[in-house]
């Protein structure tokens, strides 16, 4: 789709995440992780991050709702890892995961598919003191190595299991193996189901209170837990998974939480997306409603 026209009144959130310089005091740091080699189905997942960056075109840095300019806001754009598919890649990741952690108030990988939370958490973070929230259609607790078993592979690193909740979990979108184990963790699941009889901002608290003391938390944002009509670049997303715009709430939540240093975003397929570029749309958009908490924090 071509890009729209330029104006001078109306500044593109494009423009205001700038390359790193080697810069502190950085309010929002995003960097891309190429990763689709590893995915359980066939995905183009390594283009979703420039995507993305190409989407912020379509938007503004202007929140309506919260009379805030993001353009006050510093944001910084960390690259790509091209190749983190590997040990060595992942390796890379971590790096660059801890590297913006460091650097910013909130630290925003773009997927690539699932795998990559488990690097951009596990550099981000002490996992023995840290907590995760997912919003997923599934619980990526499967053996190997691949976009199905980041929270698994999370756990064996350290990750304690009662400090993960898992929100948007789907009938029929898991087996009753890894229903399980999810189980036997002590993982938090609070299903699509149960996200019909409450707000966004209820099911937030759920999980901020079930998650406790700990030190820092990471939100894996895996855009498949959105409804499939709203999310076609998704492949693994289901019809009846929820809005766009509970998502973009939720975004908006993890970044006004003072205690959520990083977040991903995956699972996209943008070579799958459909010519408006809906779910791209919704993920750049994920990144200015949680640019917008930050902005809000106390």
């Amino acid at each position: 789709m071509t890009a729209p026209k330029e104006d001078a009144k109306w500044p593109r959130a494009a423009h205001w995440l700038k390359p790193f310089a080697d810069e502190a005091n950085i309010d929002v740091a995003v960097y891309g992780v190429c990763a689709s080699q590893t995915s359980i189905s066939p995905t183009g997942a390594h283009t979703t991050p420039d995507a993305i960056r190409g989407a912020l075109l379509r938007y503004s840095t202007y929140s309506w709702a919260h009379d805030i300019d993001l353009a006050e806001l510093v944001a910084r754009d960390f690259g790509n890892v091209f190749h983190p598919d590997s040990p060595q890649g992942e390796e890379e990741t971590k790096h660059l995961a801890k590297q913006a952690a460091n650097a910013s108030q909130l630290a925003i990988a773009l997927g690539g598919d699932n795998s990559v939370t488990f690097a951009s958490m596990a550099g981000g973070h002490e996992l023995t003191k840290s907590g995760l929230i997912t919003f997923d259609a599934h619980h990526d607790l499967r053996d190997g190595v691949s976009n199905g078993s980041p929270v698994r592979r999370l756990v064996e690193a350290g990750l304690p299991g009662n400090k993960i909740v898992q929100i948007g979990i789907n009938d029929f979108s898991n087996s009753p193996q890894y229903a399980k184990l999810a189980k036997e963790l002590g993982i938090l699941v609070i299903t699509r189901d149960q996200l019909r009889r409450q707000t966004p901002e209820e099911t937030w608290q759920q999980a901020i209170d079930f998650l406790g003391n700990v030190e820092a938390i990471h939100v894996d944002f895996d855009v498949d837990v959105c409804d499939r009509s709203v999310v076609p670049a998704c492949p693994a997303a289901a019809p009846g998974g929820i809005s766009a715009d509970e998502l973009r709430q939720y975004a908006f939540l993890a970044g006004n939480t003072a205690k959520v240093s990083s977040i991903d975003i995956t699972e996209i397929d943008a070579t799958a997306d459909s010519p408006d570029q809906r779910t791209i749309r919704l993920a750049a958009l994920l990144i200015l409603e949680a640019s917008t908490g930050v902005a809000l924090r106390k």
